[in-house]
């Protein structure tokens, strides 16, 4: 924290003294965000490890990361405008991203389903949830929850795909658009969406596994497997999906060298003593 002091200085000349401001500590905090990486994007990741993985590499290196969530489209946006220096993102690349950008994967997620912890219903199978984005169940008593209105929720920017919305078109609606109706609400990433979910007992969502258990939410089995980290690995539980770091090409040393860091063996055993699937506990797909 900078901190203002008032001093005085005494020129030459009898009597004479000037007033000046001193910020102290100012020099030197300009100089730590000066060098601090910065990055934004998926806020799956950036609940489920990267923040952490930022704290660690300080600790370990004394080298800073500023991580701030928002989403993928937002983390894009943000690297593609030469905000940030490297972004976040739970979708891989698509037709109209920038050649000069990679997608690096760093780890593994799952998509998972969540209601509120309140909610008694603690299965659903894939029928059902595809019925509840088609429109087709629209009550909690048709999952033999309590009587009333489902209120689905939704990561949908104002522009793109988010990289959740863009999994569950993919893995589990076969490519289909969720229906938009009357219980449905848009909301601008998946951690606004899991924070809805946090205090709306009516609410379901589709999130990520790695951030949805750190927040207040109750994640369902699907056919009666338990999203876990071990059912992940085995293949037991499905729709798992990589976890991105997106770099430009001519990225700073800096930011080189924390990717290697991440790939590496300190790293990804750090990614997976966070709970989420390492790529030691599960190896990226050829």
């Amino acid at each position: 924290m900078a901190v203002w002091l008032r001093v005085r200085v005494r020129k030459s000349g009898p009597g004479l003294l000037v007033a000046g401001m001193l910020l102290a500590g100012l020099v030197g905090t300009k100089a730590v965000h000066a060098e601090a990486l910065v990055a934004s994007g998926c806020s799956v990741s950036n609940v489920g490890y990267l923040t952490d993985l930022a704290r660690d590499y300080e600790r370990l290196t004394g080298k800073s990361i500023l991580v701030r969530g928002g989403g993928s489209v937002l983390g894009l946006d943000d690297l593609r405008g030469g905000k940030t220096d490297f972004a976040a993102s739970c979708r891989g690349r698509e037709a109209g991203d920038p050649d000069d950008m990679e997608f690096i994967q760093a780890a593994w997620d799952a998509l998972v389903f969540i209601v509120h912890p309140s909610n008694p219903v603690a299965s659903i199978t894939l029928g059902e949830v595809q019925g509840i984005y088609q429109g087709l169940i629209t009550d909690w008593a048709r999952l033999k929850g309590p009587a009333g209105p489902i209120e689905l929720q939704l990561s949908r920017p104002q522009k793109g795909l988010s990289g959740v919305e863009g999994s569950t078109r993919s893995l589990v609606l076969g490519g289909k658009s969720p229906v938009a109706g009357a219980g449905v609400t848009t909301l601008a990433s998946s951690g606004i969406v899991e924070q809805i979910v946090e205090k709306t007992s009516a609410a379901f969502a589709t999130t990520g596994f790695s951030s949805a258990r750190k927040r207040q939410v109750k994640m369902l089995a699907l056919n009666g497997v338990a999203p876990t980290k071990e059912n992940i690995v085995a293949g037991k539980y499905p729709f798992a999906r990589p976890l991105y770091l997106v770099v430009p090409r001519a990225a700073k040393p800096g930011v080189r060298e924390f990717v290697a860091f991440v790939l590496g063996r300190q790293g990804q055993e750090l990614i997976g003593s966070y709970g989420i699937v390492s790529l030691v506990d599960l190896p990226r797909r050829r």
